[in-house]
C-alpha cells in the first residue's frame, strides 16, 4: 500500500472539489494513484471534473489580431508575475506588439520567436530589455495563427479583462458567404469564451473518454438524486447516454418505438405521432448528450438563444446568408490555465484529519 501524503490529499481535493476524507479514501483504493483516485470520486459522484486551470493565480495577458480581410488571425499569452504588471501599459503595448510579430513573420514555435528579428533587434534580447524595463519576470508562454484559404473566413474575440481569447475559423459554400460571416462568427466567439467548449464536435472525443465521463456523469446524478430525495423535490433523470458519438441509428430507432408505443398507450391518435415524435426525438437527444452540452461547441445551447444549439444556430446562420458555414478551427487561451502553483507545506493543516 502506497503512503498517502497531505499533499496528495490536497492536490485530489483541489482537483475535484470532494471531501477531505472522501480524497483520502479514494488515494487508499487507488494505491495512491492520483488518475485513478479521481475516477473513483466522479463514478460516486463525490467530484466534479474541476480543472487545476480555474483556481491557478498566474498573471498576465492573452492578446488577439485579426487582419482586416478576416483571413489570418493570431492569438498569444504573454505572462508576468502580478496582475499589477499585467494592467501596466508598458506591458499591455508590449503584448499587442509580440502578438502582431508572431502574425507579420509568420512564426510557428518560441524558439523561433526568440530568433527572429523585431526593429533590427534579436527578439530575445529585445524582451529581456522590456522585462528589465518593467521589472518584473514576464514569459512568452504560447501563440498560435489560424489562416482561411479560399471561402474561409476568421473571427476572433477578446473579452474585456484581457484574460481570456478566442478565435474560430469557418469554411464557407462560397467568398460571398465569407464576406457576411464575419459578424456571426464573432458571436461564436464570444459564446465559447464565456461557456469555454473545449472541442468543436463531439467526433473529435475518444471513445474512452466519452464512455469514462458517462461513468461520472451517472455518478454525479445519482448522487445528487440522493439530495433531492431528502428534500422531496423532482430527480434528475439519469441518461443512458452521455455522447452522440454513443447514439446510433439503431439506438435512435429503438427509442422512437418507445415513443410509439407510449403514445398507444396514452390513446393518442396514430395521424397525430408525426407532429409529437419530432420533438421528443429532440427531448432524447438532449437528455442523453449531456457531455457535449459541457464540452463541445457544436453541442452547446447558445448564449444568445438558449433555445437553439450553436449548431442549430449555425444551420439557420447558414440559410439566411445563403451558403453553408463549416466551423474547421477553434482555439480559446485563458490566462495560466494548465500552470500548476507553487507547492505549499499543507501536512500541518490536515495531519490531525489525516489521523
Amino acid at each position: 500500500m502506497a503512503e498517502i501524503s497531505a499533499q496528495m490529499v490536497k492536490e485530489l481535493r483541489e482537483s475535484t472539489g470532494a471531501g477531505m476524507m472522501d480524497c483520502k479514501k479514494a488515494l487508499q483504493e487507488s494505491d495512491g494513484d492520483m488518475a485513478k483516485a479521481v475516477d473513483i470520486l466522479r463514478e460516486k459522484g463525490l467530484g466534479k471534473a474541476a480543472k487545476k486551470a480555474d483556481r491557478l493565480a498566474s498573471e498576465g495577458l492573452v492578446s488577439v489580431v485579426v487582419s482586416a480581410d478576416g483571413k489570418k488571425a493570431t492569438i498569444s499569452e504573454i505572462n508576468s508575475e502580478t496582475d499589477f504588471v499585467a494592467k501596466n501599459a508598458t506591458f499591455v503595448k508590449l503584448v499587442g506588439d509580440v502578438t502582431s510579430h508572431v502574425q507579420a513573420n509568420d512564426i510557428t514555435s518560441v524558439e523561433a520567436l526568440n530568433e527572429s528579428l523585431i526593429g533590427g533587434v534579436k527578439f530575445s534580447e529585445y524582451f529581456n530589455s522590456q522585462i528589465a524595463t518593467i521589472g518584473e519576470n514576464l514569459v512568452v508562454r504560447r501563440f498560435e495563427t489560424i489562416e482561411a484559404g479560399t471561402n474561409g473566413v476568421i473571427a476572433g474575440y477578446l473579452h474585456s479583462n484581457s484574460r481570456v481569447g478566442v478565435l474560430i475559423g469557418a469554411v464557407c459554400e462560397n467568398e460571398a458567404v465569407a464576406a457576411k460571416a464575419g459578424d456571426f462568427l464573432k458571436n461564436l466567439c464570444m459564446h465559447a469564451a464565456a461557456m469555454k467548449p473545449s472541442v468543436i464536435s463531439y467526433t473529435e472525443f475518444d471513445k474512452d473518454f466519452v464512455e469514462k465521463e458517462y461513468l461520472a456523469l451517472k455518478g454525479e446524478l445519482e448522487k445528487e438524486n440522493e439530495e433531492l430525495v431528502r428534500l422531496k423535490k423532482p430527480l434528475h433523470k439519469i441518461p443512458l447516454f452521455a455522447s452522440r458519438m454513443q447514439i446510433t441509428d439503431e439506438v435512435v430507432a429503438e427509442a422512437v418505438e418507445k415513443m410509439k408505443a407510449e403514445l398507444k398507450a396514452q390513446g393518442k391518435p396514430e395521424q397525430i405521432w408525426d407532429k409529437i415524435i419530432p420533438g421528443q426525438v429532440e427531448r432524447f437527444y438532449a437528455d442523453n448528450t449531456q457531455l457535449d452540452q459541457r464540452l463541445t461547441l457544436m453541442g452547446q445551447f447558445f448564449v444568445m438563444d438558449d433555445k437553439k444549439t450553436v449548431e442549430q444556430v449555425v444551420a439557420e446562420e447558414s440559410k439566411k446568408l445563403g451558403g453553408a458555414i463549416n466551423i474547421v478551427k477553434y482555439v480559446r487561451f485563458e490566462v495560466g490555465e494548465g500552470l500548476d502553483k507553487k507547492s505549499e507545506d499543507f501536512a500541518a493543516e490536515v495531519a490531525a484529519q489525516m489521523a
